[in-house]
């Protein structure tokens, strides 16, 4: 495993990131505080998302975390240490300096996001959770958009992704009134794609990532484009942006490849271009 680092000692760093078999692994690495993100996480989750975002050789994104959370959001104690000190513009400044920067890339970025949910998502946790395509979730796991219990609103694009995923009004009862929504009330919602065993859940999406790391990444890339700029415009501006996708990713390598073996009633090979 390579780790993104800040540190002297690699391992414990509070971000790792692991590249192998074209999948970019991003692990929050805080254990004993829940994964929840102080400002030293931030920066470094920031830097490599956009690293993932901008390797060709990472043709797909899993983002997990150590121990029992998934990520609990904003580290509390950091943030009243802040407060009681006059450090109020750091406070506030860190959703434009770091976490819009975050989830903006991580929901951008042109090729497949996976999230293995290992525990609790909380506050930004769920919020970049939500931004990924796919949440595979262990069963003991859960949901909660903690944002009203402090007093504050949401960010890390929980306003856009979560009336996409479970509706308006389903969305505006989870962040008026939160509470922890378990894992198999989050997979009829809409959170979960799918709910696996604690022991189980790290192979599955493991495998799972592999699968699309190994797929049509432009193709793949482009999907989520269309996806996410038809979610903000009319309909014939997404189907025209439909037909530039189209034009893409009818020039690809991996577009001629795949008629090729289906004349050939061969299996495919995508190297991702």
């Amino acid at each position: 495993m390579t780790a993104a680092n800040l540190t002297p000692d690699a391992q414990n760093a509070p971000v790792l990131l692991d590249v192998s078999e074209g999948v970019g692994t991003i692990t929050l690495n805080r254990p004993d505080a829940m994964n929840s993100l102080d400002i030293a996480t931030k920066v470094l989750l920031r830097e490599v998302v956009r690293q993932v975002a901008e390797d060709p050789a990472v043709r797909c994104v899993l983002l997990t975390g150590t121990g029992r959370a998934f990520c609990t959001g904003q580290d509390l104690k950091e943030h009243v240490q802040l407060l009681h000190n006059g450090g109020s513009e750091a406070l506030f400044s860190t959703v434009d300096e770091h976490y819009n920067p975050i989830v903006t890339t991580l929901a951008g970025m042109a090729k497949p996001v996976v999230a293995a949910v290992n525990g609790v998502a909380a506050g930004a946790g769920a919020s970049l959770a939500f931004a990924c395509d796919l949440r595979l979730v262990a069963d003991t796991a859960g949901f909660n958009l903690a944002f009203a219990n402090v007093g504050l609103s949401c960010d890390t694009g929980a306003s856009y992704h979560l009336p996409l995923l479970v509706g308006r009004a389903k969305a505006l009862e989870l962040l008026y009134q939160p509470r922890t929504v378990p894992a198999a009330e989050a997979l009829e919602l809409g959170l979960a794609t799918s709910l696996h065993s604690p022991d189980s859940l790290a192979d599955e999406a493991r495998a799972l990532a592999v699968r699309l790391a190994a797929g049509p990444t432009v193709a793949l890339g482009s999907i989520r484009r269309s996806v996410a700029y038809a979610a903000g415009h009319t309909f014939e501006e997404a189907v025209a942006y439909e037909s530039s996708m189209m034009q893409l990713t009818g020039a690809t390598e991996d577009h001629r490849a795949a008629v090729d073996a289906f004349v050939a009633k061969q299996k495919p090979v995508f190297e991702g271009r």
